[in-house]
């Protein structure tokens, strides 16, 4: 059973943040989670300062996928892309060696 990420954001708005509710654009946006990639996206544009706790993130593996292969694509180091996700370097080296083989094969399809 997935989250429902819409009516969780909701909800947290509405307790912390009730002015951004009325924001057509966030109601949009809210719309429109359905992955994990969704919500990463969406938590980044609503909480740009917010240096929240990410230990009890969870991702999905085409969410850890993704990441890696856009990482590789654009060759970020893993700092890098740590800060820019707030994803720790070991989480991202593990997934890296989780998916190694998986990774390959993308990037070779892609290459395509």
């Amino acid at each position: 059973m997935r989250p429902n990420y819409k009516k969780i954001y909701q909800d947290m708005l509405r307790l912390e943040y009730p002015e951004k509710l009325k924001d057509p654009k966030i109601r949009e946006l809210l719309e429109r989670l359905h992955t994990s990639e969704d919500v990463l996206k969406f938590n980044e544009k609503l909480f740009k300062q917010s240096k929240e706790n990410q230990k009890l993130k969870t991702y999905d593996k085409k969410t850890m996928l993704k990441l890696l292969q856009y990482q590789k694509k654009h060759g970020y180091s893993t700092s890098y892309m740590s800060r820019k996700y707030k994803i720790s370097r070991t989480t991202l080296s593990k997934w890296k060696s989780m998916f190694e083989d998986e990774l390959e094969i993308a990037t070779k399809k892609a290459g395509k």
